[in-house]
């Protein structure tokens, strides 16, 4: 039965079989549910030791009233055999919410680590090459890696259930809640673990350092957002994608004033959830919440699959169409604007305008990486665009949909949607903000990371092998040196020359709209410039090939 129950697994799904196979080896399942067994029984003793020792007046786990001077903790109420009676429900609950977070954060960042090193080792062996000639679908192939691969870490997860269920139920928590929180997990696993394989495939240049980077964003940022409370703007699409938002949620109503989350007041983090909002519809409830991580993690998925779908069987494809990018900013746009506040003081005005042009940053830059086609493809368009059926309909529009043409053009369309899209929410906002400023701040943004894209896409023309890591260098370059130097020199972001730099957001606001406006046609200027130059390259490498070698020339 075993060997058919194997059979029909291969059958479904070869490359789910071949993992299984490399790694379901009993020395290695043993060493898993060790490892497993050892982490709940350190758990488990840790929170024993906590409990009080007989003599102890008061702590968190007695029974007692509860002193107006000490908070969080309780007088100690001795039994017959003079042994302090234990809250063991407050116990369990405590365990619960531990064991929770640990194991939100070694399923997250472990099976990233795996995932990204896998892929990694396959391309150094070369075997990877012989999985994307294999007559399987796409999806299949990806879906047994990202069900195979972290086998042994399921394995370890699975065994920590009985105890996980078992806390809490005995910390009497509704076993509908355990539920929310099982599936905000399994959807958070899911949109990582596609992310992961994404950035193993589009990070194959960094050596084997590519894994370490990966899982660490992820722990960095599972750190940066854990029990965030909501901070009413822009910020809080990140609780979106941290599964640690729901723990509050999970602590039974007698106990939020005792529990802390990772040393914030469950109270306080459960007061500013219930608050939250997105275009003014309520999604802080328990349900709400659930259902907007899982749609969100849902859309982020479907996203990094498009991706998936285009890239793993041709690696010099661009992660995304330019059609694609078009719909992509879109929807990140909408989806951010709608946690900005149209009412509020003008620092929150000003608070939210600074996240959303942070966000646009991160997003521009991974568009500039997604989007900007190799030297060898821009050098076969404009060899071949005369030619081509693109090429027949016009210049302007190759450059907006083309699929070799250079990104210059797509980036900027992306950068005139997002700014269209934020520019209503500025200009209806309820506050006292000098919007005229704020607006030209906006477009300041937009014309530095249209700089950044002309850099960019220019030094990946370059004939050296290195032509990706030197684009990546020189644009974080030019985004992190100046801040530095600046801030070395003791000129703050409040002053006016931080409009020269990637990050103007607090220095618009003590600046007049007409220095703004400079320092935009400025940036444009530059970026131009830089244009001009990648056209004339473009028109040298798109001359034919026996001009080149009458000239002397060498493309």
């Amino acid at each position: 039965m075993t060997m058919n129950l194997i059979n029909q697994l291969g059958e479904w799904n070869p490359q789910l079989f071949r993992e299984l196979k490399g790694r379901l080896k009993l020395r290695n399942l043993v060493v898993a549910g060790g490892i497993s067994l050892f982490g709940q029984l350190l758990l488990i003793f840790w929170f024993l030791e906590r409990l009080p020792a007989p003599g102890i007046s008061q702590d968190r786990y007695c029974t007692g009233g509860k002193p107006q001077y000490y908070y969080r903790t309780y007088q100690c109420l001795a039994d017959s055999f003079g042994h302090p009676e234990i809250n063991w429900q407050l116990w369990w609950t405590d365990v619960f919410i531990w064991l929770s977070a640990i194991a939100i954060f070694v399923l997250l960042v472990v099976g990233t680590y795996m995932l990204i090193g896998d892929q990694d080792r396959e391309e150094r062996r070369g075997t990877l090459n012989f999985i994307r000639l294999s007559p399987q679908s796409t999806g299949n192939l990806l879906v047994g890696k990202l069900l195979g691969v972290p086998i042994l870490l399921y394995f370890v997860g699975l065994l920590a259930i009985p105890l996980h269920l078992w806390s809490g139920l005995n910390a009497e928590i509704p076993l509908i809640r355990i539920s929310i929180l099982y599936g905000v997990v399994f959807a958070s696993l899911t949109f990582f673990y596609s992310g992961a394989l994404l950035f193993g495939l589009v990070s194959s240049w960094m050596g084997g350092f590519q894994a370490w980077l990966g899982s660490g964003i992820v722990l960095v940022f599972l750190l940066c957002t854990t029990a965030m409370r909501i901070l009413d703007n822009p910020a809080d699409l990140m609780n979106l994608l941290s599964p640690t938002t729901v723990l509050p949620y999970l602590v039974p109503e007698q106990f939020i004033e005792s529990v802390r989350i990772f040393g914030h007041d469950t109270e306080t983090l459960l007061s500013h959830l219930q608050d939250w909002r997105w275009y003014q519809w309520s999604i802080g409830g328990e349900f709400a919440t659930a259902g907007v991580m899982v749609l969100s993690y849902g859309l982020g998925t479907a996203w990094i699959w498009q991706a998936l779908n285009r890239c793993f069987r041709n690696p010099h494809a661009t992660t995304f169409s330019k059609g694609q990018s078009y719909w992509l900013v879109g929807c990140f746009e909408v989806a951010i604007v709608g946690f900005a506040p149209l009412y509020g003081s003008s620092s929150d005005f000003s608070e939210s305008l600074n996240w959303l042009m942070s966000l646009n940053l991160i997003l521009f830059i991974g568009l500039m990486a997604a989007l900007s086609p190799g030297r060898q493809v821009c050098i076969d368009w404009a060899r071949y665009r005369h030619i081509a059926e693109s090429g027949r309909q016009g210049l302007w529009k190759d450059l907006m949909w083309g699929e070799k043409s250079p990104a210059v053009g797509a980036i900027a369309f992306n950068l005139i949607e997002a700014n269209a899209i934020l520019l209503p929410w500025i200009l209806l906002s309820q506050t006292k903000a000098d919007k005229l400023s704020a607006i030209g701040c906006l477009l300041l943004s937009a014309s530095i990371i249209f700089l950044y894209a002309s850099i960019a896409q220019l030094m990946l023309l370059m004939k050296t092998p290195k032509r990706g890591l030197w684009a990546a260098s020189t644009v974080g370059a030019t985004l992190i040196l100046p801040p530095l130097i600046f801030l070395v020199f003791s000129i703050y972001p409040e002053r006016g020359m931080w409009l020269l730099t990637a990050f103007p957001w607090e220095a618009w606001k003590s600046t007049s709209a007409m220095t703004i406006f400079t320092v935009f046609v400025t940036q444009l200027s530059a970026a131009y410039l830089f244009n001009r130059q990648l056209t004339r390259q473009l028109r040298k490498a798109g001359e034919s090939a026996s001009k080149a070698l009458l000239a002397g020339q060498t493309v």
